[in-house]
């Protein structure tokens, strides 16, 4: 089974209160520390920061995986199995809009996962997906 560590990512948001509400109160994730300026939360056992930053008009970009259109860049964490479903159930019952609704990628190949795709107030795409074997976690 692959190591796993905690790791850490900061991500741009125009609104910081609209931003950590979501993050708290959606993804239920606990806040740490914050500034007038960035706010630190628990993603899953990973350090994730949101720092203010302006609003830009830039579009996202996608590309094809599967025949779904996936959102260019993007950040999220490989849950357990077991706990993919609940989350997903968790957020569609919270009234959040996905870009690509959770579904089984590459279904009976090498790399099979669940996945799902949804947005963040600021436009940040999320990934959120777990393995059935997490060994596949690499696979070629």
């Amino acid at each position: 089974m692959p190591t796993i560590s905690p790791f850490h990512i900061a991500i741009p948001v125009h609104n910081l209160e609209e931003c950590r509400i979501f993050y708290r109160d959606i993804l239920g994730c606990k806040e740490g520390r914050s500034s007038d300026h960035w706010v630190d939360f628990n993603l899953f056992g990973h350090q994730l920061v949101i720092h203010y930053k302006p609003k830009s008009d830039e579009k996202i970009h996608t590309n094809t995986v599967d025949g779904k259109s996936v959102p260019v860049p993007h950040y999220g964490v490989v849950l357990p199995w077991q706990e993919f479903d609940s989350f997903s159930k968790s957020l569609k019952n919270k009234g959040v809009l996905f870009v690509i609704e959770p579904y089984i990628r590459f279904e009976g190949q090498n790399g099979e996962q669940a996945t799902m795709f949804f947005l963040d107030p600021a436009g940040n795409a999320l990934e959120f997906k777990a393995f059935k074997d997490i060994n596949q976690l690499f696979a070629k």
